[in-house]
């Protein structure tokens, strides 16, 4: 048994709860497929209106694997590759020719251990605080959306209400592209779009609509 959380809106804002549920092992696609069939058996069973998407290259549904951040780019650059060369440290970054190297290459940088307690994030020329709690990943994942998807694919997001990542594991790391999808659920419900927020605005509409981590 394994547990994972999915991400949906609960009065206007966005909120998650953990399942349990049969985890199957293995590396191949066909294994995760089956965590993935498991978990969401699991929200049907306490929501039988849930229609849940799961969001990462092991989904069985395209939406799902086109708003993976593996498949999303943002003026031409992975999101693993922005937010890695965004992160500034008290001794040193951002470090801006990690945009330039494969992804994992990126991630595994020893400058981002070595460099002190990461104070921000920088990237065209703004910079993101760390608080609220992922709100730099939020916001470069909607905008490489924008960027990547056609707005009837966007709008089809809503479609759902509930979002899963399989790969994602609350008790390693705060990131998952599945809160930022209801994130944007939650937008298109309000707006019948992703609205064009500066950086300001969003960090505003993040701490009102973001569940505490």
């Amino acid at each position: 048994m394994a547990k994972r959380p999915a991400f949906f809106i609960h009065q206007e804002m966005v909120s998650s709860k953990l399942y349990s549920f049969e985890w199957f092992s293995g590396f191949a696609v066909s294994q995760k497929q089956k965590s993935v069939q498991s978990l969401h058996d699991a929200i049907l069973n306490t929501d039988a209106s849930a229609n849940p998407l799961e969001i990462s290259t092991k989904s069985k549904e395209a939406l799902g694997i086109q708003l993976s951040a593996f498949h999303l780019k943002l003026n031409g650059s992975t999101l693993e590759n922005i937010f890695q060369s965004a992160k500034v440290f008290e001794h040193g970054g951002p470090y801006l020719d990690l945009l330039d190297v494969p992804p994992k290459e990126a991630k595994r940088d020893e400058r981002l251990k070595q460099s002190g307690k990461l104070k921000a994030f920088q990237y065209l020329n703004q910079t993101f605080p760390l608080i609220p709690q992922t709100v730099f990943y939020d916001y470069i994942y909607i905008e490489a959306v924008k960027q990547s998807l056609t707005p009837d694919e966007i709008r089809a997001i809503s479609t759902y209400n509930y979002f899963t990542d399989i790969e994602f594991n609350p008790a390693k790391s705060i990131n998952t592209q599945a809160r930022t999808a209801a994130l944007i659920q939650l937008m298109i419900n309000e707006f019948g779009r992703l609205p064009d927020l500066d950086k300001n605005e969003f960090i505003q509409y993040h701490k009102e609509h973001i569940q505490a981590l």
